[in-house]
């Protein structure tokens, strides 16, 4: 009897560790105090579509229609409903930011929004694809890094 109260107790700290790891993990893949979720993975994700002008235009049309009143037309962030103090943030040509929004970060950006500073989620509002076809036309409004 003393064995399976141990074997119990073994189990459920092995559950509590497990779990507190995952947390953990969890919280990693997040940038720290951003608002994002993140996947761990994001980073790598890649896009299922093969970007060519079909899918550039209906980014663009998707992003006029759910992204172009914060982000503004050119994706500066100057747009009617955006957050002027937000604005360096909201500026989505910035190629300082290139390197840490790839393609999978954006999307996921997209895909789940976030409070604060606001960015409305579109998961429920558009495909995966469809996020797919604005990123790549969000991709395809940055300026080249210099160096």
């Amino acid at each position: 009897m003393v064995r399976r109260g141990r074997s119990r107790l073994v189990v459920a700290g092995v559950a509590i560790v497990l779990g507190t790891l995952g947390a953990a993990a969890r919280q990693e893949a997040q940038p720290s105090g951003t608002g994002w979720q993140l996947p761990p993975d994001a980073d790598e994700t890649k896009s299922p579509l093969t970007v060519d002008e079909k899918v550039l235009a209906a980014g663009k049309s998707l992003y006029q229609d759910k992204c172009q009143r914060c982000h503004g037309p050119s994706g500066l962030g100057d747009g009617p409903d955006g957050d002027p103090e937000s604005a360096a943030d909201m500026d989505l040509t910035n190629p300082k930011r290139t390197a840490r929004n790839s393609d999978g970060i954006v999307f996921y950006k997209v895909w789940n929004g976030r409070k604060k500073p606001k960015m409305p989620a579109q998961k429920d509002e558009l495909t995966k694809n469809q996020v797919w076809a604005v990123v790549a036309h969000v991709q395809s409004l940055r300026k080249p890094a210099t160096k």
